[in-house]
Order: C-alpha cells, then structure tokens, then sequence
C-alpha cells in the first residue's frame, strides 16, 4: 500500500512539473508574441509619419532629400528585430515539440 501512495505521489509531481514547464511556456510565448506587436505598431506608426511628411513636403513644393533616412532607419532597425523575435520564437516553438 505505501508503494502505491509513493507512485501516487510521484505521479502528481511529475503532472505538476508538466503543467509548470507549459504555462512557463505559453507566457514566454505570448512574452514573444507581445513584443513582435509592440514592434510592429511602432512601424506603423512611422509608416504614417513618413505619409504625412511626404504629402506636406508635396504640398510645399519640396519632395527631396533625406528627411526620411531615420523613420526609415528606425523601420529598418524594428523590422529586423520582428524577424528575430519570430525566429525566437519558432526555435522555441520546435524545442517544445
């Protein structure tokens, strides 16, 4: 009977260390995930601000030069990261498998 209770009892904490490593796992996930938006909507963001500033550069007579060149660095720069944050997370992904 005390073999039973000790399996019993082993059984129970190998299911609770599970649960633990999964949860841990969808958090980091959706850590992941969280950022490559956050990322994104920031592109969107400049996407916008380079519109506007190339329509009232067009209305002012004046599309030319690099205005642009650090909204485009810094769409460069997040879009890069988006790329490896989505690497991170399928390299997580298939380490979970």
């Amino acid at each position: 009977m005390a073999d039973f209770f000790e399996d019993l009892g082993k059984k129970i904490t190998e299911v609770a260390d599970d649960l633990g490593r999964k949860a841990g796992d969808t958090i980091e996930t959706q850590k992941i995930k969280s950022q490559i938006r956050s990322l994104k909507r920031a592109n969107e963001r400049d996407y916008l601000d380079i519109g506007r500033m190339v329509y009232e550069k067009f209305q002012d007579g004046e599309l030319f030069g690099t205005d642009y060149i650090t909204i485009c660095e810094a769409i460069e720069k997040r879009s890069e990261e988006i790329e490896r944050k989505e690497t991170e997370l399928d390299k997580f992904k298939e380490a979970k498998l």
